[in-house]
């Protein structure tokens, strides 16, 4: 709670314990009889509640003043003064004319409990802007540059590219860049809101926004400020607020008509009933009634509340969205086309498979001695399998298109495919699975195989589930040939995929599935945000995966999962369903009870008290749902 907000609440307080003494004491001894005089006995219960009321008031009738000053004349301050001072108006003209005093404790409890609607307006809003602010907490202050071997204090944005900067235990990285001396661990979690520490060391990249937790480390910088991942992240969510829903641009404009138009009509109420029936007080207070409950504030303040806190939900939870816009449409979003290669799969080349089972340190070993001078991704998957080589000395011998054979004194070690087991004349177990299989044999003897495949992403097949079992569409494009595609399908259970597709193919099959979808219905394409550009900014919601790091991620998509992990996938369409049904709740709930208690209000049936909580008490009840949206947890 902010300074302002706890002298807000105390001044409530102050206010509310003066009211139930005034109010309480004006019941029971009739404060307008306390002067002998009946014709101003009105003025010693006016003046007392003149003073409570401009205790609370204040502020607003100077935001009134100001605005009407500026030409913003309809807002909820107008009407809430003129509601108000209209109120206590009529209690006065009562008084004079010796009828029945009425108006001077409803226009302060009135304003009293706008005055509380507003403070739990603010405070709703506090509490959702910290889940962004947190994001804006990665900006860094300073740079340290190693210039002639003096370390200079500057600006981040001063720092040129390959300069090197040093970064200390505690401090956070200003730029993008390359490790090139120190190990240490960094603390992500304000980029991607992953708890666990990143362990990294010389030679690894590194982006801006990071805690540097351990160890001093120099880096190389390779991005210019403009440039960096902080930079592009702080830019993304500094303009979220800026992208509107339809649903707020619908409030907007209906806030602009509603308001002068209930002023015209309480007018009306007052004027014309009046002059018919002569009875000018009583529709006087209708209509000032009428203001009251006409306020929109319920829907002004609730309607942009619950999509801010929707997307500070998902922020929280790693996920990027860049606007209110774009939450409104995933959540119609009926249609996934995926990528596979570095999103349903991890992009990489690893042992998935041993045979026989019982002999996998053997092969894995004989293996490693083949490939121990390889840089290939292959023979990177086999040595990351096993430790330290305890057998050295092999000649290694590359047979173009076969693998390599290792030599030392008499025995011969041969690892690739199945051309070199045949051209040595070795029998061997062909291997069906799909992947590519790596035979080994020693002394063509054939001893096992190894099957090296793209990995699946653990999260990835339970992700699919969950999108199909929510009604949706799952579809896999990929550049690999059929087989493997079939094969990757399979075990992920997408409802359908294409093969051998280039890039501009992927856009054509994107370009051919929105001309089937129908007006209302959605289309996401999720990528690694690298390659994927084009197709990311043709689709309806452009979503990628693994936004550190990846200049192309946060430019072209609409949503970013900053943890590169699928499972944000249906977390973002839970915050996305479960806002919507909270802007529908509160448009819905908002609005029948205003029509009902206004329709009330014009025919006598209601006061004051019931106005206010038309108005004040819908409002907060419409705040606290719209809070529900922050709620949402993995």
């Amino acid at each position: 709670m902010t300074r302002r907000q706890k002298r807000n609440l105390i001044r409530i307080c102050i206010t509310l314990v003066l009211f139930i003494i005034l109010f309480t004491l004006d019941h029971i001894l009739h404060l307008d009889t306390v002067i002998p005089n009946e014709k101003y006995g009105w003025i010693f219960p006016a003046c007392l509640y003149l003073v409570v009321y401009l205790f609370i008031a204040y502020d607003v009738l100077w935001k009134a003043i100001r605005n009407i000053c500026h030409g913003q004349i309809f807002d909820e301050n107008f009407l809430m003064c003129v509601a108000t001072i209209g109120a206590f108006s009529l209690g006065i003209v009562r008084g004079v004319t010796g009828q029945e005093i009425e108006g001077f404790d409803e226009a302060v409890a009135v304003i009293l409990f706008y005055q509380v609607g507003e403070f739990f307006q603010g405070y709703a809003v506090g509490k959702s802007r910290k889940s962004i602010s947190s994001l804006m907490d990665i900006r860094p202050d300073f740079a340290n540059v190693l210039r002639e071997g003096n370390l200079e204090t500057v600006e981040p944005d001063e720092v040129e590219l390959e300069e090197i900067i040093v970064v200390k235990p505690g401090e956070r990285v200003p730029l993008d860049g390359i490790i090139i001396d120190g190990t240490s661990t960094l603390d992500t979690k304000a980029l991607t809101g992953e708890s666990l520490p990143r362990e990294v060391q010389k030679g690894d990249e590194i982006v801006s926004g990071c805690v540097n937790l351990t160890q001093t480390l120099q880096i190389q910088v390779k991005k210019a400020f403009y440039d960096s991942t902080v930079s592009k992240i702080l830019d993304l969510v500094e303009n979220a607020s800026s992208q509107k829903s339809k649903a707020e641009n619908f409030i907007t404009k209906f806030a602009k008509y509603y308001t002068p138009t209930v002023v015209i009509l309480a007018v009306l109420l007052a004027l014309i009933p009046g002059l018919i029936t002569r009875e000018y007080t009583v529709w006087i207070y209708r209509a000032l009634n009428f203001l009251v409950v006409s306020c929109p504030c319920a829907l002004v303040i609730s309607i942009p509340l619950s999509f801010f806190a929707g997307i500070g939900a998902a922020s929280k939870l790693g996920i990027l969205i860049k606007g209110s816009n774009y939450l409104e449409k995933f959540n119609k979003v009926n249609t996934f086309v995926f990528d596979k290669t570095g999103t349903l799969t991890k992009g990489n080349f690893a042992v998935t498979e041993v045979l026989p089972e019982d002999k996998r340190e053997e092969i894995l070993s004989l293996a490693a001695i083949a490939e121990a001078s390889s840089n290939h991704p292959i023979a990177k998957s086999i040595l990351s399998m096993v430790g330290d080589i305890t057998e050295t000395g092999y000649t290694l011998t590359d047979v173009a298109g076969h693998g390599i054979m290792a030599i030392k004194d008499d025995t011969t070690i041969y690892c690739g495919n199945e051309k070199l087991m045949e051209a040595n004349g070795i029998e061997y177990q062909k291997v069906e699975h799909i992947g590519t299989v790596v035979y080994v044999a020693k002394n063509k003897e054939f001893i096992g195989s190894i099957l090296i495949s793209d990995e699946i992403k653990e999260e990835a097949p339970k992700v699919i589930k969950t999108l199909n079992d929510m009604g949706n569409e799952t579809i896999m494009l990929t550049g690999d040939n059929e087989a493997i595609a079939r094969e990757v399908a399979s075990k992920l259970g997408v409802t359908s995929y294409k093969a051998s597709l280039l890039p501009q193919n992927k856009v054509e099959e994107v370009e051919a599935l929105l001309s089937k979808k129908k007006e209302k219905e959605y289309l996401s394409f999720v990528g690694d945000g690298i390659n994927d550009a084009p197709v990311l900014m043709r689709s309806d919601i452009g979503i990628s995966m693994g936004g550190v790091g990846s200049d192309a991620a946060i430019e072209a998509s609409d949503i970013v999962l900053m943890k590169d992990d699928l499972k944000g996938l249906h977390l973002a369409k839970k915050i996305a369903r479960k806002t919507m049904r909270i802007v529908f709740e509160n448009i819905i709930f908002a609005l029948g009870i205003k029509i009902l208690v206004l329709i009330l209000s014009a025919f006598g049936f209601s006061n004051m008290w019931l106005g206010v909580f038309a108005d004040v008490g819908v409002a907060i009840l419409a705040i606290l749902n719209a809070m529900r949206c922050s709620s949402i947890k993995e």
